[in-house]
């Protein structure tokens, strides 16, 4: 099943990633990215991928596990 790892430090709450899938990315108050859910089914990998990719400092991975 895939699944998404964020890069924290990396993160500077540019929130592309929510807008591009909020059932799976929030930001928190202090501007980070939060996971909603770490596994995603693989019907849903190539709008998370895109979403991920979305990320303009390249802080998000959606990869197998």
């Amino acid at each position: 099943m895939p699944g998404v790892k964020v890069d924290l430090g990396a993160c500077q709450g540019y929130a592309n990633c929510v807008v591009a899938a909020d059932d799976v990315f929030d930001i928190d108050d202090a501007g980070v990215v939060v996971l909603l859910r770490t596994e995603i089914p693989e019907s849903d990998r190539a709008r998370v991928e895109s979403a991920a990719r979305s990320c303009p400092v390249n802080a998000l991975v959606v990869e197998e596990r």
